[in-house]
């Protein structure tokens, strides 16, 4: 792949990425139509996930990204099953990017609560630079392929290891993210930390479900600082869980604190029910670090403003939603294993 193949790659993704972050009313109908198909996938998320991944195909991180790998030897295409989640609105999308800037086919087995959304923005590709349009194929099942990349929950994932042990894949589980907290954050960074609980209704990866917090940490201005974020509790999905899991918590009478829209409730396991979040208390951080890289495999990034030398990704209150090119799921980077194949 010669420069100019580069500097074409480059174009196109960073078109696309404009396109999406300045959608037309094409895309917004869309965008606006979602909730119909499904009820997580309400207007204000889907819009902000379809400008995240704007966001991130910018020409300036395209060409950083793509600088880490070797050209794509497009005599060697392979076709690549790709098991998208459905979550979040365009979870699957990185992966799809990855097998076609690998120069691979991507055979995309798409989720049935995210189909129309994912559809509709590889069109848009294919209208930017109609090279992609024998790139890729939606399938009802996949067969005849030469590598894998699932993503599923614990239970398929043994499923997923089971059926394509025979090629080269990427499976993967549950993961979590975490948020630390030093009891030094301003109320505007707890208030970004809220994104980062909220967006999306809590159901992503990149989600904060934990926080630690210091010994004899006061979460009265934990609260205050999140009240902007109350609004969730008027969706009706969101509203049931919260109900459902208050109730639980006040029938076993399991120790919690609760602000009307989110319950904390101490607890040493990673994953929380939606309208919850756990807690756990930390003595000092080199005790933090070491408990943090045991668990690294159940870790998909760390949001905190305190300096940690931790191998999960961290990144900054507010922004766990917002990953760069580089920044792969469960740390595992999709670029070299399809460049390998």
């Amino acid at each position: 792949m010669s420069k100019s193949d580069i500097a074409t790659i480059i174009n196109t993704f960073s078109r696309l990425g404009d396109r999406l972050s300045h959608p037309d009313a094409e895309l917004m109908q869309i965008i606006e139509s979602e909730r119909h198909y499904n009820a997580w996938f309400t207007p204000e998320s889907v819009l902000k996930a379809v400008k995240a991944n704007g966001a991130m195909l910018n020409r300036d991180d395209l060409e950083k990204w793509l600088n880490n790998y070797p050209p794509a030897n497009n005599t060697s295409q392979k076709k690549v099953g790709l098991v998208l989640a459905g979550n979040i609105p365009l979870v699957g999308f990185h992966d799809v990017l990855c097998a076609l800037i690998s120069g691979n086919h991507a055979l995309i087995k798409a989720s049935s609560q995210d189909t129309r959304l994912i559809k509709y923005v590889l069109n848009l590709l294919v209208q930017i630079n109609d090279d992609y349009k024998n790139k890729f194929s939606f399938v009802d099942r996949l067969e005849n392929f030469d590598a894998i990349i699932a993503t599923g929950s614990n239970n398929t994932s043994r499923y997923f290891e089971y059926y394509f042990s025979k090629v080269p894949h990427i499976i993967r589980k549950n993961r979590n993210s975490i948020a630390v907290l030093s009891g030094q954050e301003t109320a505007d960074e707890l208030f970004k930390l809220g994104n980062d609980i909220f967006d999306y209704y809590g159901l992503g990866c990149r989600n904060v479900s934990k926080l630690f917090v210091p010994d004899s940490y006061n979460f009265n201005f934990f609260f205050e600082s999140i009240e902007g974020h109350q609004a969730i509790i008027h969706h009706h999905k969101y509203n049931n869980n919260y109900d459902y899991n208050k109730s639980i918590y006040l029938v076993n009478r399991d120790e919690h604190l609760d602000n009307g829209f989110l319950l904390l409730k101490p607890d040493t396991r990673l994953t929380s029910p939606l309208s919850a979040l756990y807690y756990e208390n930390y003595t000092n951080q080199q005790q933090l670090k070491e408990q943090l890289n045991r668990q690294e495999n159940e870790l998909q990034c760390v949001v905190t403003n305190m300096t940690l030398q931790t191998k999960t990704q961290v990144t900054g209150f507010g922004q766990s939603q917002y990953p760069k090119l580089w920044d792969y799921a469960d740390n595992v980077d999709t670029m070299e294993f399809l460049s390998n194949l």
